[in-house]
């Protein structure tokens, strides 16, 4: 009887620990940034190469980092939500066009209305590695320090933008 006790015993607990996991939502995942400096780059912007734009040049202003491609099927599912944002200017979104050809983000945006005040062009990936980007789209709300105070992964909806995005933006422009 006492040989069944234990692995009876460790089935318990896993099978706990799978119920708990299979509860999670995996949109929510934490990321090791919040509450970070945001990582630097600077890159050429999508529309203007000759430009540059690093998050440094957004010092002192609440603003949203939106990692998207044209090749993303979910981006095509938050892009109205997007766009209405834009049209709201509630907040700036800036956009981060990830492993992508620039003429086909280009063309992408220039059919389906461009939401970003700008975007720049992360064509080998390399500063979608440094934001932990999982996958396209990705959402970062970054504050006045250059902080990063949260993290959206997969695409925006009405209802996170409205319960979580900007509450939060909401708070941090009045700080």
């Amino acid at each position: 009887m006492m040989r069944f006790i234990l692995p009876f015993i460790v089935f318990v607990i896993l099978a706990a620990f799978l119920y708990v996991g299979l509860g999670l939502n995996p949109r929510e995942v934490n990321s090791p940034l919040i509450d970070k400096p945001a990582p630097a780059f600077t890159l050429p912007q999508l529309h203007e190469p000759a430009k540059l734009f690093s998050p440094a040049d957004m010092k002192g202003k609440v603003w949203l980092l939106n990692v998207w491609a044209s090749w993303c099927v979910s981006c095509r599912e938050e892009h109205p939500v997007l766009m209405e944002l834009a049209r709201q200017n509630i907040v700036p979104v800036y956009g981060l066009d990830y492993k992508d050809k620039n003429e086909d983000a280009e063309l992408w945006l220039k059919k389906g209305g461009d939401p970003y005040v700008l975007s720049v062009s992360d064509a080998d990936g390399r500063i979608g590695i440094d934001y932990g980007v999982y996958g396209v789209p990705e959402t970062y709300v970054i504050d006045k320090q250059g902080v990063i105070r949260y993290k959206q992964i997969g695409p925006v909806t009405p209802q996170n933008l409205s319960e979580k995005i900007l509450p939060l933006v909401a708070e941090l422009q009045a700080k």
